[in-house]
């Protein structure tokens, strides 16, 4: 994969199958992530790759965030201070959260937002329509 012109503390993102995988890059090919389940079962750490690796192949680009809190060398550093790090929860600290950390400095996940709506929907459109059909 060719490396694209990112700018150091860029938000990187790349699909995957069912979710979008987030990371930070800080320079000379290399993005700091959450590598999450990436090891199957067993949650990885927050570690540095290469573009290629955190890519697999599919395609990288830049989510810009309006307002950005730390740019640059500020996101990138605060992505650094975070190796090592093994707290990955799917639900309150994966890639996405670790990635808004950087660079907002609050730890959110628009996947996971959008999941617990469905999620609530879901069970809305159930108790509206499906109980009172299951009491008769």
């Amino acid at each position: 994969m060719k490396t694209m012109n990112f700018s150091v503390g860029d938000h990187l993102v790349t699909p995957r199958c069912g979710y979008v995988h987030h990371g930070i890059y800080v320079g000379s090919g290399r993005v700091i992530h959450y590598a999450g389940f990436s090891r199957l079962w067993w949650p990885g750490p927050v570690e540095e790759i290469s573009v290629e690796l955190f890519s697999l192949g599919h395609p990288v680009s830049v989510h810009v965030v309006p307002g950005r809190r730390f740019d640059g060398p500020g996101c990138a550093d605060r992505a650094r201070q975070r190796l090592g790090e093994r707290r990955f929860s799917l639900f309150t600290n994966n890639c996405e959260h670790f990635s808004a950390w950087c660079e907002q400095g609050i730890s959110r996940s628009t996947q996971i937002e959008a999941l617990y709506a469905r999620l609530y929907m879901a069970l809305v459109a159930f108790s509206t329509f499906a109980l009172p059909i299951l009491r008769r």
